[in-house]
């Protein structure tokens, strides 16, 4: 029933971030093709380790289902956009969590010493297709998702407030906190400026209890970045982020016995990054985490998910303002899934703002100190989740 993707390890070559790149996000990037959006955010990545395209040794690309823009097998006519004639090219595909799998692909192809140095890319242009609509698609032997992903998590909601007894105002609290946040990202999407407390709370309701205010944007964009062994971290013009630990884990949409709140795999995946990365109290030693909240409810539940918080406690933390930019476990500074939503990116952007954390680069959203970050992932229907732990350090032994 799990699948594992593992990164670390006392035999395997240590994994550095030392670029990292990402577009302007918006609802609709007409102004480049999808070559163009790809490529923005690769050149940024390079840029940022002072490197060329020469340099890159292999390229990995994760994107969201192809029906999303209608083109198939779109890393075919990207290749060239990457700098990839002649190298080998993956194709990543885990539903909503691919950005995370497909930078744990590029690290483990570095940690493998399969290849030195690793472009990773991920992206959507969500304004070439109808999202909605396209994860409204009845699935044979599966009900369909009730006009987008809302309806279908929403149920799940429901179903977490009614075992931890949650305030109705817990979602509230974290989608302001997020917008408010995106506001010092100037990459986020949404910039909303003056959104008062009330003005989330008064939006109107689209899948109960989700408001508007409370649910994730459409957004075109992309998110890259570059992975290199220790001798190309030496060579970086930064100190980088480092790799200490990784994984992937899976588990059916629907099966008899699956907790929707709290799935097995995201717990499996948690326990099995904290263990190679050494951590025993995640919500003491880890500085602060990039979650995957496309939904603000899903910020307490993936709280006791990950074991930040004990199970019905995670609203707790929401309310103590525990999770805000100067909170002691700030969570999605960077704005979160809830300020921008490039669904093939969204993954990765998570991994990539926590590696910018503990490189203290993430500008007016910086957590100050922050020396170990978490990366969260999760796709499908709660099926598929990618996660991995940086530092300003590397690992030892």
């Amino acid at each position: 029933m799990s699948g594992t993707n593992r990164v670390s390890g006392t035999n395997k070559e240590p994994v550095a971030v030392v670029g990292i790149g990402q577009t302007r996000h918006a609802a609709a990037r007409r102004d480049v093709s999808l070559a163009g959006l790809v490529r923005e955010a690769a050149r940024r990545a390079l840029d940022d380790a002072a490197l060329t395209w020469t340099d890159v040794e292999a390229v990995v690309i994760g994107k969201a289902p192809d029906f999303f823009e209608g083109v198939m097998m779109p890393e075919l006519h990207l290749a060239d956009a990457l700098g990839a004639a002649g190298k080998p090219v993956l194709r990543v595909h885990t539903a909503g969590s691919v950005g995370g799998s497909t930078a744990l692909v590029a690290a483990n192809l570095v940690a493998a010493r399969v290849h030195r140095t690793v472009l990773a890319l991920a992206f959507e242009k969500q304004s070439e297709s109808n999202a909605m609509w396209g994860l409204s698609l009845p699935v044979p032997f599966q009900p369909p998702l009730l006009a987008g992903a809302g309806g279908f998590f929403a149920p799940h909601i429901r179903a977490y407030i009614r075992r931890t007894g949650a305030p109705a105002g817990t979602g509230t609290l974290v989608a302001h906190k997020d917008r408010r946040n995106a506001l010092k990202n100037p990459y986020a999407h949404l910039h909303e400026h003056g959104l008062t407390l009330e003005a989330v709370r008064s939006s109107p309701m689209l899948w109960d209890p989700i408001r508007y205010s409370e649910t994730c944007p459409s957004s075109d964009g992309a998110c890259a970045m570059v992975l290199t062994d220790r001798a190309g971290a030496a060579r970086a013009p930064h100190p980088p982020a480092w790799v200490h630990g990784g994984a992937m884990r899976s588990e059916p949409t629907l099966f008899a016995g699956k907790d929707f709140v709290s799935p097995r795999a995201g717990r499996d995946c948690a326990a099995d990054v904290y263990r190679r990365a050494g951590i025993t109290d995640p919500r003491r030693e880890i500085d602060v985490a990039e979650l995957y909240v496309p939904f603000s409810w899903y910020e307490p539940m993936w709280l006791e998910n990950l074991g930040f918080a004990a199970e019905g406690e995670g609203w707790k933390l929401v309310e103590s303002g525990a999770t805000e930019l100067d909170g002691d476990l700030p969570v999605n500074p960077s704005g979160g899934v809830l300020s921008t939503n490039p669904i093939g990116a969204s993954g990765m952007l998570r991994f990539a703002e926590a590696a910018l954390q503990v490189r203290g680069g993430a500008g007016e959203h910086q957590v100050p100190g922050a020396r170990r970050a978490l990366g969260h992932a999760y796709g499908g229907g709660a099926q598929f989740f990618a996660m991995w732990l940086v530092a300003a350090g590397p690992p030892t032994g």
